[in-house]
């Protein structure tokens, strides 16, 4: 592991729900303005056999399709029990590192099904996550650590070939699953989250190892303050 070096951020795109939104929008758009047309055409020309032959097209228009969802029926979006914590902690982070919010969210939601599959600390993935790479999922050292975590591929290329090989180490998910089996791996080697951590960054000195430890265990205190004020908000608000 190395220390992460921050190329330029670029946001890879929003999640589903949004997309979902703006499908949605487009689509109740479009049928207004086939209406607005059909009453212009009405009141200029008396085209009564061309609205119907709009209305019969708009009736053929499926708007399942058009929005994204299954079925005949427009089905309620599923939304998950955790979203507004992952908000919560997701717009913090984009404040405090200047990325997308909707970027940052998307990964503390990644974040927390990787630390659940492997019994690891979610927060504490976030907080090498923070220190790595600034949320920059391109990020790359001078040393070939790459991605979220930092994590060099000749190293655990084990880990990273049955997801595809060194090819998707940028990919945050791949990233954060084979960064995180690390870490914890390393947990269960010394016993201990700092020694891990010195390990995790391959610090050459107790000094820097420290400091690394340091950072990464203050950062997932100030997630953890954020994500209580979270909690306590949400409790008030239930009274």
């Amino acid at each position: 592991m190395a220390k992460s070096h921050p190329a330029r951020f670029y946001d890879h795109g929003a999640p589903r729900f949004a997309q979902w939104a703006r499908n949605t929008v487009a689509s109740f758009a479009l049928l207004a303005c086939l209406a607005s047309l059909s009453i212009i055409l009405h009141n200029q020309y008396g085209g009564a056999r061309f609205i119907s032959a709009v209305m019969h097209a708009v009736g053929a228009i499926d708007l399942t399709q058009m929005v994204g969802l299954p079925g005949d029926r427009l089905a309620p979006v599923a939304i998950d029990r955790n979203e507004g914590k992952y908000r919560a902690i997701g717009e913090y982070l984009a404040r405090r590192y200047r990325v997308s919010s909707e970027v940052t969210t998307n990964i503390v939601a990644k974040s927390h099904l990787i630390g659940a599959e492997l019994k690891l600390d979610p927060i504490l993935i976030l907080a090498v996550i923070s220190v790595e790479s600034r949320f920059n999922p391109i990020a790359e050292s001078v040393m070939g650590a790459k991605g979220l975590m930092q994590v060099i591929p000749r190293y655990h290329t084990e880990k990273f070939d049955p997801l595809g090989g060194e090819k998707v180490a940028f990919d945050p998910v791949a990233n954060i699953l084979v960064g995180a089996k690390v870490l914890k791996e390393y947990i269960r080697r010394t016993g201990d989250v700092a020694d891990a951590l010195q390990m995790y960054v391959g610090a050459s000195s107790e000094e820097n190892e420290n400091g690394y430890s340091f950072k990464v265990m203050t950062e997932r205190d100030r997630l953890n303050y954020v994500l209580r004020q979270y909690q306590n908000q949400n409790r008030t608000a239930r009274q």
